[in-house]
């Protein structure tokens, strides 16, 4: 970012502008919370599940979870002191109070529990744009916070009843919330923000998903809530920011260019505009969505078929649905999967702990790229990020399949892993979550962050119904699959990801026009800025 650019910057980001995107990107956090939340008690609530139907469940001394928040458990099951163990070891004759229920069926349950949040996430997804329009960003993002303040309450009072039954329920409508708000946030974030910080304030809603994270790893430990007397509660914490959210959103202004473009409320968004940049003359940002208006009455209302079926929006779709590919497929749930186990070889006596370190680190580099963004460009960072990427994932390879010969590997795999995340939070990270908003313009929009947020859940899915049967197959090469995806990723992003830094929605929908000049890099981009203003 340049003096000038610097100087506009500071002088856009006023109080109310700040509370918008902080309200907004709570939402995200919620997200990251419900993301790590639900493995850190597994061994507990699986337990309790055992109790509920008259079971006693597999029990592992440990284990290692493999979505993002790993830790290792140890977990005591009541009545099993007197058999000689602290651990909870079942004896030979030990076995289920219900033959009827097999440990197969308490696995269903637990899968279902932890899968049924990107279930909900994909299933909700879908109406974004609807609800997005129909209501506008802030009325929409406050009613779909009741389905958070909802299936936080069926969680949070998961023992009063058949908890399986509750904590699946509250899963679902909690996924439904985290799709609708995966796409609400990242809409209004964009469209209130200034093109001089559109990247930096896009990249707190990864910020804030890996907040959430590494507070739910924290409080997840056995010690504090991780527990079998407060697992309700840890589970349902994340409604106190759906209720904080709640009540911010009714001081928050709704988006200008919703108000402008989609209502026609020309002074109604003047004044959103006035409360968002304080004293700025808001007539250069009214001129450009102007611009985008007339632009949007040209063509008809997009569908997300005709997403599909128009050239137009070809190459803008396709790159907005390989960024979530990239971020989904990186491997970047494997690394978390493995950390522990690392650790453990690598001599840390409480790899617990190494294993929340990982998590700030997440969190700290998240913060980085906050700065990094606007100066280096979303295109640059995200080329940087899987490159980095690909190479700690061979070093992690390389680490793994040779520990049993050389002590010393774990090292290198330690370090892999630190650097994997590192990479991680500084491009493929935090910019598909905004990218895809800069990508389209009004018109086509909220379609394509629909669609974009659904390929997201579909991926997140994916991942983690199928790593498992993938690592226990691959063993210590299942980073060679992520090494040969991320080769696929980075030549695609060089191949077609445009730079989005510092031009308006109208400037980037105009290179993906130009289908004999397809914007395939920022140069080209840059050349077709300066033919329009000459």
């Amino acid at each position: 970012m340049d003096g000038k650019s610097k100087m506009q910057a500071e002088k856009h980001l006023t109080g109310t502008l700040v509370l918008s995107v902080f309200t907004a990107v709570l939402g995200f956090f919620q997200y990251g919370y419900s993301l790590g939340v639900i493995n850190a008690p597994q061994k507990v609530i699986e337990a309790h599940y055992g109790r509920v139907l008259g079971a006693i469940p597999m029990v592992r001394h440990t284990i290692n979870t493999s979505t993002d928040n790993d830790a290792s458990i140890t977990v005591t099951i009541p009545g099993t002191e007197a058999w000689g163990s602290s651990q909870g070891t079942l004896p030979p004759s030990a076995g289920f109070e219900d033959p009827a229920v097999s440990p197969h069926i308490l696995t269903m349950y637990w899968s279902l529990s932890v899968s049924m949040f990107a279930v909900g996430g994909m299933i909700s997804s879908f109406t974004v744009g609807w609800i997005g329009d129909r209501l506008g960003r802030v009325k929409a993002m406050l009613v779909v916070n009741v389905l958070s303040i909802a299936g936080n309450l069926l969680m949070g009072l998961a023992k009063l009843g058949p908890s399986h039954i509750l904590i699946i329920a509250g899963r679902a409508i909690t996924g439904l919330y985290c799709g609708l708000s995966s796409g609400l946030v990242p809409m209004y974030v964009s469209e209130v923000s200034p093109t001089a910080l559109r990247g930096a304030l896009g990249t707190l809603h990864q910020l804030a998903i890996v907040t959430g994270i590494l507070i739910s790893q924290v409080l997840g430990l056995d010690f504090l809530l991780g527990n079998d007397e407060l697992w309700p509660l840890l589970l349902g914490l994340s409604g106190v920011a759906a209720l904080l959210q709640f009540f911010l959103l009714l001081l928050c202004p709704e988006s200008p260019r919703y108000l402008y473009i989609k209502l026609g409320k020309v002074e109604e968004a003047k004044k959103s505009l006035k409360r968002l940049r304080g004293n700025c003359d808001p007539m250069k940002e009214i001129a450009e969505m102007e611009k985008e208006k007339q632009e949007a009455a040209s063509e008809k209302r997009v569908s997300i078929g005709q997403l599909f079926s128009s050239s137009k929006y070809r190459q803008a779709v396709i790159v907005a649905l390989m960024v979530q590919i990239s971020q989904q497929f990186s491997g970047i749930n494997a690394i978390f999967y493995y950390s522990t186990n690392i650790f453990e070889r690598a001599g840390v006596g409480q790899p617990v702990y190494a294993t929340i370190g990982v998590g700030v680190v997440n969190t700290v580099f998240t913060v980085i790229s906050v700065f990094l963004v606007e100066k280096a460009g979303r295109r640059s960072l995200f080329l940087a990020g899987l490159m980095g990427m690909l190479i700690s994932a061979v070093a992690m390879t390389v680490g793994l399949a040779l520990l049993s010969q050389f002590a010393w590997m774990s090292y290198v795999s330690m370090i892999a892993i630190f650097l994997f995340v590192i990479f991680f939070e500084v491009g493929p990270g935090p910019i598909p979550w905004f990218i895809v908003a800069e990508l389209f313009s009004q018109g086509p929009r909220p379609a394509a962050i629909a669609v974009a947020g659904f390929c997201n859940w579909a991926c997140n899915f994916i991942v983690g119904m199928c790593f498992q049967y993938i690592a226990d197959l691959c063993g210590p090469y299942v980073f060679v699959v992520f090494a040969v995806l991320l080769l696929v990723f980075f030549l695609f992003a060089y191949l077609k990801v445009p730079e989005t830094k510092g031009k308006s929605f109208e400037e980037i929908a105009a290179a993906f026009r130009r289908k004999k000049l397809p914007a395939k890099s920022v140069t080209e981009l840059e050349d077709l800025r300066g033919g329009e203003e000459a």
